[in-house]
């Protein structure tokens, strides 16, 4: 049983602490594809991993702490950017509205033609913009690939983020039951990924949709006119569906939303209709 968790909002829709309380209810691992943070706006999450001369962020660390097992945070976020705040500047190589990236770390599946840390991971350097000193004295950057060029940077995340995408579509697909977050407001964050179910989640409520229909949906979305993107926001993917069913989501303070049991409780009407719909 695979279940997918999106955002009906870009920022704080709730995703990650649905998706640990889920992990609870359910207990199946949490995996993030992709995640990232920024060195500015995030700055003790960032702090908290690069001490460690590591790269992940709190989404996936809270994922990992609710998951079975002790699992790390990279192993079930193979990629993770960290991100820089650029007022007036136009978000450079990637083209981001006043942010920029900085650092790609990237879990390194099969063959690659780069150095790479014990546990498995390679690093991607932004060469047009200055590293913060903190990344640069605690993560190993000496030996990353710096890229100062979109046309480069998109031949290096074939070859690299790619293959490190896939490798976990595989992971995902042989676990018995897992919970995957997306990220942003992207519909979904692997290529070939089909839940059995979607909940939607966004303040005060969560929409549970059937997962072939909501596939299907994601494609049909992509050949919209919104076509062009490689990533289709929920948005244009709700507009063709109507949702299996519609719960209210209480509000958690602090304290709830740090205990992944407390949240399997608290939002135990959303996972029930979830799972009715993942097991039809």
């Amino acid at each position: 049983m695979k279940l997918l968790v999106a955002g009906g909002a870009r920022v704080d829709a709730g995703k990650t602490t649905f998706s640990t309380g889920l992990c609870v209810e359910t207990a199946a691992p949490g995996y993030k594809p992709r995640a990232g943070n920024d060195y500015w706006f995030d700055t003790d999450d960032y702090r908290h991993a690069v001490e460690r001369g590591r790269l992940f962020g709190k989404d996936a660390k809270r994922l990992a702490a609710a998951s079975p097992g002790d699992p790390a945070p990279e192993e079930l976020n193979p990629v993770h950017r960290l991100w820089t705040p650029a007022p007036g500047g136009g978000g450079g190589l990637l083209g981001q509205d006043d942010r920029s990236f900085l650092v790609d770390r990237v879990r390194v599946a099969g063959d690659a033609d780069l150095p790479t840390t014990d546990a498995g991971d390679a690093y991607v350097v932004n060469g047009t913009r200055e590293v913060p000193d903190s990344a640069a004295e605690s993560l190993p950057l000496d030996d990353a690939a710096t890229v100062e060029a979109l046309p480069a940077f998109n031949d290096l995340m074939a070859s690299l983020h790619r293959p490190a995408m896939a490798a976990l579509g595989n992971d995902i697909e042989s676990e018995d039951r897992a919970v995957v977050e997306s990220y942003a407001d992207i519909a979904l964050p692997l290529r070939g990924f089909e839940p059995d179910a979607v909940a939607v989640v966004e303040p005060r409520r969560c929409r549970v949709y059937d997962g072939p229909r909501y596939t299907k949906a994601c494609d049909v979305a992509s050949g919209s006119a919104h076509e062009g993107r490689l990533e289709e926001r929920v948005e244009n993917v709700l507009e063709l569906l109507e949702p299996a069913a519609t719960v209210e989501l209480p509000a958690l303070d602090g304290e709830t939303r740090a205990d992944p049991e407390a949240v399997a409780d608290a939002y135990g009407p959303a996972y029930d209709a979830l799972l009715a719909s993942a097991l039809r």
